[in-house]
């Protein structure tokens, strides 16, 4: 099977891309390459924007994967315009293009961000998807899109992500566990803003795998899947990366508890996920953080704008 991957260079592509191809698939990326790449040798490159493919560019692709776009709110806040036109349009874009190329099957990296605030319930793929921001708001225009043209002929699956956290080759320290890591062992405090709010996490390692069960799944699935290895406070968060890092560093950290008003706030149930992709999570942040620390000698330059989205995009921009 021959697969292409918009996107995937990045911080997801950069670990399932090597695990695809342990398992017999050809694997190509297309990619622009802001944040360099650290992918095997034997991937294929594509150097070029989304809008400028055309049908050759994709024929011969028994599916493709979309990881592409711009990543998270800061990004998206930074230029509402671009974060609608990367995450609102290129998906089905691409997806149009692939359709008519013959592809058999699309694969989407959406967001739990689109729930918006949740009061303290268990979100399923059927409850109300509503964000009041600019990420959210364009990750459902995408995965509302590219759903359109699903038929018995080209499956479409959808993945609401949770905040993917852990090591990845292209490294990214500005998700929540990361960032606690980060902050736990430069400055000996991780600061949380609310305790209170939720937050679905997805271990990379997780991650990975929910995209090879789509890849592997039967023919005629498709529909949006919340995927996640489990949901936490922030709070909870912050305790678990404290006990981490003294499990596994021996380290003593001080948490800074603040009680600042944030209206996103969401927890979701993946039992979809398992009952029709098979997909079963083996990870949580404590072994997030156990991730971290094997792998700490490869990003211990906290200080590289690489790791952190908003600094490369900005540089972009100017």
């Amino acid at each position: 099977m021959k697969i292409l991957v918009a996107g995937g260079a990045g911080y997801i592509g950069s670990v399932l891309i090597p695990k695809l191809l342990e398992r017999g698939y050809e694997v190509d990326v297309l990619d622009l390459f802001w944040f360099g790449n650290h992918l095997p040798k034997e991937v294929k490159f594509i150097n070029k924007n989304i809008f400028d493919l055309e049908e050759n560019d994709v024929k011969g692709y028994d599916q493709v994967i979309f990881l592409a776009g711009l990543s998270n709110d800061p990004m998206a806040e930074f230029s509402p315009a671009e974060n609608f036109i990367s995450n609102g349009s290129a998906p089905p874009f691409l997806a149009y293009i692939a359709k008519k190329s013959g592809v058999k099957r699309f694969i989407y990296a959406g967001s739990c961000s689109v729930y918006g605030y949740t009061v303290n319930e268990l979100y399923d793929e059927t409850s109300p998807a509503v964000s009041n921001y600019p990420y959210g708001i364009s990750k459902l225009q995408g995965e509302n899109a590219v759903l359109q043209m699903q038929d018995k002929n080209f499956s479409v699956i959808a993945f609401r992500q949770g905040t993917v956290s852990g090591y990845s080759p292209r490294m990214r320290l500005d998700l929540v566990v990361n960032t606690m890591f980060k902050f736990a062992l430069t400055e000996g405090v991780i600061t949380i803003n609310n305790p209170a709010i939720w937050r679905p996490i997805l271990a990379i390692q997780d991650a990975a795998t929910a995209y090879i069960r789509a890849v592997e799944s039967n023919g005629d699935i498709s529909g949006v899947f919340n995927v996640a290895s489990g949901n936490y406070t922030v709070g909870e968060i912050g305790d678990l990366v404290k006990s981490g890092v003294k499990k596994f560093l021996g380290l003593d950290v001080q948490l800074n508890i603040k009680h600042i008003q944030d209206y996103r706030n969401y927890k979701v149930s993946i039992d979809k996920a398992k009952k029709v992709l098979s997909f079963h999570p083996k990870n949580d942040v404590e072994t997030i953080i156990e991730d971290l620390v094997e792998n700490r000698e490869k990003f211990k330059d906290f200080d590289n704008p690489n790791y952190y989205n908003i600094q490369v995009f900005k540089k972009i921009r100017k």
